[in-house]
């Protein structure tokens, strides 16, 4: 519905404009639906960031727990710079497990994580408690 996606992407931009990133990160897959129109809307570039082995050339990954064992989070070496201000973006906040080895990976790599932002928000999952940077969403749902 391109009136909806209209206005999500607008909304989107209300949260993450006031941090002030240089690039947006989307996460594996659905993320990119997400960061990608609002790079272009906000004139910003825009990284993925990607499961094991599924981007080109050299990366930086970031090994992290999962409720049932392990899951590996890759960027493109130089994707993102020293000292970028990066706002990452994803489709849902759930557990919030992928979102904080996201955070990490980029701060690896020298980064400011000014926030991340999602779509919906599952609250009774407190994936919010994991992260240590402000969260945005446009929905949030208690059960």
């Amino acid at each position: 519905h391109k009136d909806a996606w209209r206005h999500a992407i607008d909304q989107l931009a209300k949260v993450v404009k006031p941090h002030k990133p240089t690039v947006l990160a989307g996460i594996e897959s659905r993320g990119f639906l997400v960061a990608a129109p609002l790079a272009l809307e906000l004139g910003l570039g825009f990284v993925m960031l990607r499961k094991k082995g599924k981007l080109p050339g050299e990366t930086i990954r970031y090994t992290y727990q999962l409720e049932y064992g392990t899951d590996t989070i890759e960027v493109q070496e130089g994707a993102v710079k020293p000292g970028d201000t990066v706002v990452i973006l994803d489709d849902l906040l759930a557990t919030g497990g992928t979102m904080a080895a996201a955070v990490h990976l980029l701060r690896l790599v020298k980064a400011k994580v000014a926030g991340c932002a999602f779509l919906i928000e599952l609250n009774f999952l407190k994936g919010r408690e994991k992260l240590d940077v402000p969260v945005a969403a446009l929905m949030q749902y208690d059960s």
